[in-house]
């Protein structure tokens, strides 16, 4: 198969495996932001390959594992109403909210539906001017532009029935949060590649700098995430924190510019908050003034809601590279990909799903 089994050729993962060998010689602690790269490393065993000395921890690259409860619960109480066709991707809808989830709420009559494109859902509202039709906008630079893009095509179309319910995160100011925080073990970052493609490299030189970090743009693949780990491993062996770009078929430093003039269009960066992290400032996105008429939780009157984890999900930890999966005492009993806890039990990008499915388990 072209251009998929060449990166997970048996030979060359061989060969990067032993340059790691051979230039590691400290202790290091690197996180992948990504939850793609978290289930490359656990699906193909790339923890057990490398040294020992090299601990892999799993950041909140996660976009449905950080929506917040909140959130949640108010696209739970949208896809309930009669007047309204909820659509989401597909990877929503068994995120667990405080009592239900949109699987749930489908099976009991709701119009809930798996969208592929948020200009799916546009195209709904045209076909359906009797109905309100909702997106729930979730996700990272990755997906904001075609988020971005919907919204834009509504507002020119003169659309009065389509909205999003957004939940746009931003990955840098995470990643600061977490170098930031007292109880900070990362000592270099896997960049998320895919993040990377929209927004370039250049937002992430400033965090090298101010924390003294090296960063990697990396791809999915296990060649993609060795050859990641060699180049940022070379640079904390050397005392170098510079940001560097493995995933460069398909990562420019500047980024799609044209993706980002859309988003810039049609959304402004705000504080958000982040299930298992709490708030961030200047971390999400939210609706411009010019586009206000489109966010659903205004349209819908939509307020506070008062919610609460349940106690004994330590998934917080797990996307904050505190804890392993396994070491949540939930994991695999309490919390399992049929009776979630939280989203990262859920999420094909979750870290618990990851442990779980592939049997992951304590060196």
């Amino acid at each position: 198969m072209k251009y998929v089994d060449e990166f997970r050729d048996p030979q060359l993962v061989r060969g990067l495996v032993d340059r790691l060998h051979r230039i590691t010689h400290h202790s290091w602690v690197v996180m992948e932001v990504c939850g793609g790269q978290t289930h490359a490393i656990v699906k193909h065993g790339i923890q057990q390959m490398i040294p020992s000395k090299i601990e892999l921890v799993h950041g909140p690259g996660c976009p449905v594992c950080v929506t917040p409860l909140e959130l949640l619960d108010k696209a739970i109480i949208l896809a309930a109403r009669p007047d309204v066709v909820f659509t989401s991707f597909g990877d929503m809808l068994r995120v667990p909210g405080s009592n239900s989830d949109l699987m749930t709420v489908k099976s009991q009559g709701g119009d809930v539906r798996i969208v592929y494109s948020p200009l799916d859902a546009v195209a709904l509202a045209r076909k359906l001017p009797h109905k309100q039709v909702v997106f729930f906008a979730v996700g990272f630079e990755t997906t904001a532009p075609t988020n971005a893009m919907a919204v834009w095509q509504a507002k020119a179309e003169g659309l009065t029935n389509f909205s999003v319910l957004v939940s746009h995160v931003l990955v840098p100011p995470a990643m600061t949060a977490l170098l930031a925080a007292s109880d900070n073990r990362v000592q270099g970052y896997l960049a998320a590649g895919h993040v990377c493609t929209i927004m370039g490299t250049e937002p992430y030189e400033p965090i090298a700098a101010q924390y003294k970090v090296p960063i990697v743009a990396t791809g999915f693949e296990p060649t993609d995430v060795l050859e990641g780990l060699c180049m940022l491993v070379s640079q904390l062996e050397e005392g170098r924190c510079d940001v560097e770009n493995q995933y460069a078929r398909s990562v420019r430093a500047t980024g799609n510019t044209l993706a980002q003039k859309r988003v810039q269009d049609v959304f402004e960066i705000t504080d958000r908050n982040w299930r298992g992290i709490g708030p961030i400032p200047l971390s999400g996105l939210a609706l411009r003034d010019a586009f206000k008429d489109f966010d659903a939780a205004s349209r819908f009157e939509l307020g506070h809601l008062d919610v609460h984890e349940p106690e004994v999900c330590q998934s917080g930890l797990v996307l904050r590279g505190q804890l392993k999966p396994y070491d949540c005492p939930a994991f695999g009993t309490q919390c399992t990909p049929q009776h979630p806890l939280g989203a990262t039990m859920v999420s094909s990008e979750g870290a618990c799903a990851a442990y779980y499915q592939y049997g992951a388990v304590p060196p």
